[in-house]
C-alpha cells in the first residue's frame, strides 16, 4: 500500500526546521507533497511562487530519500488537496504546546471532514526555537539568518531589499 502524506506550511522562507519535518516524512511515507499554502491570518513576506522556487531549492540541495513533490495549494481547503492526490495523512511540525493547541481543532476537523489523520512531528532541539516569523524579522532588520535557514535562502534573503 503506497502511504501518501502531505507535509502544508506557508514557508515563507523556508527554515531548518521545516527541512528536518520534511526529510523525516520523506523517509516515513512512500510519496510526500510539500505544500505551499496561503494562511490568511498571516501577511506574507513572499508571493508564493518564490516560496516555492526557495523549497525546491532547500529540498533538491537536500537530497532526500522517496518521492517528493513540491506544489501550492490557494484556493478551498487543504483536505481537498489531499482527496486530489489521495493522501491520507498530514504532517506537521510542532515546537511546543502552542502549537499542538492551534493545531489539534485543525486535526480534528480534517479527520472529520476527509478522514485525513495529522502526525505530529518534534523538531529537532536544535530548530525547535526557529519560525519563520523569527528569520523574517531578523532577517529585516539586517541580521544573519544562515543559521536558521538552507544556504540558499540565507543567500537569497541577503540579496533581496526586504520591506
Amino acid at each position: 500500500m503506497n502511504t501518501v502524506a502531505v507535509v502544508p506550511g506557508s514557508f515563507d522562507p523556508v527554515t531548518l526546521g521545516h527541512l528536518d519535518v520534511i526529510g523525516r516524512a520523506a523517509k516515513i511515507f512512500d510519496e510526500v507533497h510539500v505544500v505551499v499554502v496561503h494562511n490568511p491570518g498571516k501577511e506574507a513576506m513572499f508571493p508564493i511562487a518564490q516560496r516555492v522556487a526557495l523549497l525546491e531549492q532547500a529540498v533538491s540541495a537536500a537530497k532526500f530519500p522517496g518521492k517528493l513533490e513540491i506544489t501550492s495549494w490557494s484556493v478551498g481547503l487543504l483536505v481537498d488537496y489531499c482527496t486530489e492526490v489521495g493522501a491520507s495523512v498530514l504532517v506537521k511540525g510542532i515546537r511546543s504546546q502552542v502549537d499542538v493547541s492551534y493545531e489539534q481543532p485543525m486535526s480534528i476537523v480534517n479527520r472529520n471532514l476527509a478522514s485525513v489523520e495529522t502526525v505530529f512531528l518534534l523538531p529537532d532541539p536544535a530548530n525547535s526555537h526557529v519560525s519563520s516569523s523569527l528569520v523574517r524579522q531578523v532577517a529585516g532588520l539586517g541580521g544573519d539568518v544562515s543559521p536558521y535557514v538552507p544556504p540558499s535562502v540565507a543567500n537569497y534573503l541577503a540579496a533581496t531589499e526586504l520591506p
